[in-house]
């Protein structure tokens, strides 16, 4: 037999088909079939509301960081400096592709700016809306460090992120550990990491 008769063809209609920004209805049909495959009544008065608001409402937000519209609005002024500019210890929550269980942790974040510069809370808006997707902490890393450099036109962007990863902590291995991924984009100096890696340790401390 050919091996091409031997698998069923992939075959998927427009109602699984990907859409631009959030389904918010296939959203409340997912909810309710994860209900209903784990046993439990979906139309119970504890769940009602479970599947048809709750769910979407916390699976919108946590995958805003998709929808480019959502982002915050970096908004510069002229730089001050051509200093590495540093900040530590940003809150990182975010959710995992492959098992749809979160991740968390920290972000540090450092850039040299070119001829503009942006407020110092922007880079935690930053984090937080690209964090707000289902990803790996490795592309997320990345994303983050390549958004910024486009963002600020930065000479240079380094990005470290610390996370412990809840699908290793509630399933698999059930012990919780820490995974550091580490990303430059552009002309990032030996000084620039020695500064970088100095600012982490502080924060550690």
């Amino acid at each position: 037999m050919d091996s091409r008769e031997q698998e069923p063809a992939h075959q998927h209609d427009t109602a699984t088909q990907p859409t631009d920004g959030f389904d918010e209805e296939k959203a409340r049909r997912g909810a309710r079939l994860l209900l209903e495959a784990a046993g439990r009544d979906p139309d119970s008065a504890g769940l009602s509301d479970t599947w048809s608001r709750r769910v979407p409402e916390m699976f919108e937000t946590l995958t805003e960081g998709s929808q480019s519209e959502s982002g915050p609005v970096m908004r510069t002024f002229d730089a001050e400096t051509d200093g590495l500019i540093v900040k530590t210890g940003i809150p990182l929550h975010s959710m995992c592709e492959h098992h749809l269980l979160p991740f968390q942790g920290v972000a540090h974040v450092a850039y040299r700016p070119g001829e503009e510069m942006v407020g110092l809370s922007k880079l935690i808006r930053y984090v937080r809306w690209q964090s707000r997707q289902l990803t790996t902490q490795e592309t997320l890393t990345r994303d983050i460090a390549v958004g910024l450099a486009d963002e600020l036109d930065a000479h240079g962007v380094v990005v470290e992120v610390t996370a412990t990863h809840m699908c290793e902590v509630m399933r698999g291995i059930e012990t919780e550990t820490e995974t550091t991924t580490r990303e430059h984009v552009g002309t990032i100096s030996e000084a620039d990491r020695t500064q970088f890696r100095e600012s982490i340790r502080r924060h550690d401390q």
